[in-house]
């Protein structure tokens, strides 16, 4: 067993509950952790045989472009993309972080992490 991140990941995007959030957008940071068996590719060095972390990178960005009013949504997107189009991912952890969101407050930003494993 092992893993592959795919850290800051950087997007504009349009999610927010605000309709201002929606309309203007603001930055994003995603991070990625994925659990695989990856031993295969360890003797190997076939990309085929390990989780791409380019394919990571463009479900991110592809499912960043859909508006949302949750980033829970957009974390349970994503998690959901990567076990339908990467099978050897067992399990999967996103943070989806809004920097500078507007909460009337010096906040550098807001996180939520979801963790799923693959059911069965």
């Amino acid at each position: 067993m092992g893993k592959v991140k795919v850290e800051n990941i950087r997007a504009y995007a349009h999610h927010g509950c605000l309709k201002e959030e929606t309309a203007i957008g603001s930055e994003y940071r995603v991070d990625v952790s994925v659990d695989a068996d990856i031993s295969k590719a360890a003797v190997s060095d076939k990309l085929s045989d390990t989780v791409d972390y380019v394919l990571i990178n463009h479900i991110v960005k592809e499912e960043m472009k859909t508006p949302s009013k949750l980033l829970e949504h957009v974390g349970h997107r994503i998690i959901k993309r990567i076990f339908n189009e990467i099978p050897i991912v067992t399990a999967a952890a996103v943070w989806v972080s809004k920097i500078n969101p507007p909460i009337g407050g010096d906040v550098e930003k807001v996180t939520v992490v979801l963790e799923e494993k693959r059911i069965l």
